[in-house]
């Protein structure tokens, strides 16, 4: 079995996502394949090592001991990877994605410099929307993509990383919470239909009952930074504020220094998921494996 460490990788992956979907959705492979391979595991062992609980799993005695062996083997091939890597010294330059938020306000200029240092190769960046990135996997003409909307493809692999939330701002104070009818005074720039961020937004309007057709929209813009950028050369209007709604990210410097400032919708927190997208084919890929764990660890 050690001669087939993908079945290893399984048992381990089930072990810390505590949880057979969990673990399928991380490897990119169907549920019942996770099943099978465990029970493989455990019909070359003899005994389980997995028991299913009603709240996720829990390692049998003889999973813990196998759990401790297949992670000490797991960190000496990982190790023997990396000076395989060093004997081939590959120069290549690593194809990184990003939607339009994350690539130009969550992914500095250093981090890439870092991630190319770990990999000992440049990193190149390419923003475009979220869609795009996922059909430029799919066509192989980036490595590992970062999206903001679960553009789902069979094909590939997504990876949960941050948290991002959707906040109201403006370039004049506002309550920290703002009541549903507030939003019918102000003046409003908007995401272009089709945006991400507008159907985020437009599903939160619907269930609080408000209606977007009934706000005095002054433009709809096509990205984050015009968004901003109009919004910074509105005029003040502490009556009638010139709002919108976008990332935490995209304005945490703003918002800092003052210049801008941010408001939450009473009753609702508009979050979602950013993800790290990679194809199938690649979640054996050493670079691909490196990028990943790299961003994931919080490097970026």
């Amino acid at each position: 079995m050690l001669k087939d460490f993908v079945k290893i990788e399984t048992f381990l992956t089930v072990a810390r996502e505590r949880s057979f979907s969990k673990a399928s959705s991380k490897l990119g492979i169907s549920q019942p394949a996770v099943t099978q391979q465990i029970k493989f595991v455990e019909k070359y062992l003899g005994t389980k090592v997995i028991e299913r609980k009603k709240n996720g799993i829990k390692l049998t005695n003889e999973g813990e001991e196998l759990y401790k062996i297949a992670t000490r083997l797991e960190k000496e091939i990982h190790a023997a990877e990396q000076d395989i890597l060093k004997i081939i010294n590959k120069e290549i330059t690593f194809r990184l994605g990003a939607s339009f938020t994350i690539g130009t306000y969550v992914v500095p200029g250093e981090c890439l410099n870092t991630i190319g240092k770990a990999i000992n190769n440049d990193v190149k960046l390419s923003v475009d929307l979220s869609n795009g990135i996922v059909e430029k996997l799919k066509d192989r003409k980036l490595d590992v993509g970062l999206i903001e909307s679960p553009v789902f493809d069979n094909d590939l692999i997504y990876r949960e990383w941050l948290e991002d939330e959707l906040v109201l701002v403006s370039n004049v104070p506002l309550p920290k919470i703002v009541k549903t009818e507030d939003l019918y005074t102000y003046n409003w720039i908007c995401r272009e239909e089709g945006s991400h961020t507008r159907r985020v937004v437009s599903e939160v309007f619907e269930e609080l009952g408000v209606s977007c057709k009934s706000f005095n929209v002054l433009s709809e813009v096509s990205n984050t930074t015009s968004v901003l950028q109009t919004i910074k050369r509105s005029k003040k209007d502490t009556a009638h504020p010139v709002v919108s709604i976008i990332s935490k990210y995209a304005i945490a410097d703003e918002v800092a220094a003052g210049e801008l400032f941010e408001s939450r919708i009473r009753g609702y927190t508009m979050k979602r998921k950013f993800y790290i997208v990679y194809s199938k084919e690649n979640k054996h890929n050493a670079y691909v494996d490196q990028v990943v764990d790299f961003i994931l660890a919080g490097h970026c």
